[in-house]
């Protein structure tokens, strides 16, 4: 398939809208042709924005349309697993947005139905694995660089809420780990090259926003994972970062380590700390941080759907990421460590 792709996205809200604007401006080979939200200032938006004319109140008239061929959906993660069976039922190609599903069994559904559609692409949005910054780690560590791979960190913190957005989206949210450790956990397996998780321990507490306690969740914590080879990672979410936003990422090697994101500093690239120095680079500004990631990933999929690929080894690796995920959850609220199985 080498024709334009013909896009219709479902949500357009904020990263609803952040992924518009690419597929109708950026995307080569992409042509956003419909869209749908509930929402009429939202639809509104795409028309005036983005000069998109076939707009809808709802998904199922988007998928009834006949010119779609992909569907990109920018939706809550309580509809993921729901969505996209609905938009393969519909011959439709599917990006969603993380995580895949909130349980084990939702993602065993979905991969059914793909295994049922088995020519329709299916992507689940990891982007970090398109940011160069990332890349250039991925690139050092299959070098040989830092020797063997032992130990990981992953941090992704939240800026505090003054408006109670994440204590009004948590319950449907999959929890903190589900919500905001899933890109570090999907970093994880890219990282250690799918690497099996062992055991899964797990701490958090409610510092600063009381009512999580409603659903069960929590505003900081932190798990630890026992990879086989003796990888040993940790992940770190929090909702109370005096300093903003932080995505960041530790290696350890036996031969030397790198870091990328420490402490939201918007200049660092990959630090390599190698021979008592530390080697520094430098990237545009914190807040335009994952802007060529998400082109990227976007370009990536619109790419997968010309050449035929249905990316399943991704979506497995998808499957992988919300298991660890879940297991994380049910570590902390369990207070035991967590064994899986492979």
């Amino acid at each position: 398939m080498s024709k334009m792709v013909k896009v219709g996205i479902v949500g357009l809200g904020r990263i609803g809208k952040n992924h518009a604007r690419n597929l109708a401006r950026r995307v080569r080979g992409a042509e956003l042709l419909a869209g749908a939200s509930p929402v009429a200032e939202e639809r509104s938006w795409a028309q005036q924005e983005l000069g998109v004319s076939r707009l809808y109140a709802n998904m199922e008239a988007l998928l009834a349309d006949p010119d779609v061929d992909a569907v990109w959906l920018a939706t809550p993660t309580s509809l993921h697993a729901e969505q996209i069976v609905s938009a393969l039922e519909a011959g439709k190609h599917v990006f969603c947005e993380k995580p895949l599903a909130l349980t084990p069994d939702e993602c065993e559904r979905v991969l059914q139905a793909a295994e049922k559609h088995s020519r329709q692409t299916v992507m689940i949005g990891f982007m970090r694995r398109y940011d160069p910054t990332y890349v250039e780690a991925k690139r050092l560590l299959d070098s040989g660089e830092l020797g063997r791979l032992f130990r990981l960190h992953c941090a992704s913190l939240d800026a505090i809420d003054t408006n109670g957005f994440f204590v009004q989206f948590a319950p449907t949210s999959g929890g903190l780990f589900l919500d905001c450790s899933i890109h570090d956990i999907d970093v994880a397996l890219w990282m250690t090259n799918g690497a099996k998780p062992v055991s899964v321990s797990a701490t958090g507490i409610r510092a600063m926003y009381p009512g999580l306690a409603a659903c069960n969740d929590v505003d900081t914590a932190t798990a630890t994972v026992l990879f086989e080879n003796d990888i040993l990672a940790t992940f770190h979410a929090s909702r109370t970062s005096h300093h903003g936003d932080e995505t960041s990422l530790q290696l350890v090697g036996t031969d030397s380590s790198l870091s990328l994101g420490v402490g939201g500093t918007p200049t660092s690239e990959v630090n390599v700390q190698k021979g008592n120095a530390n080697h520094c680079g430098m990237v545009v500004d914190f807040f335009a941080r994952f802007e060529q990631a998400f082109v990227l990933e976007a370009q990536a999929f619109i790419d997968a759907i010309q050449r035929g690929d249905t990316l399943r080894e991704r979506l497995l690796e998808a499957r992988e990421a919300t298991r660890i995920g879940v297991a994380m959850r049910e570590a902390l609220e369990q207070q035991k460590i967590i064994t899986l199985d492979h």
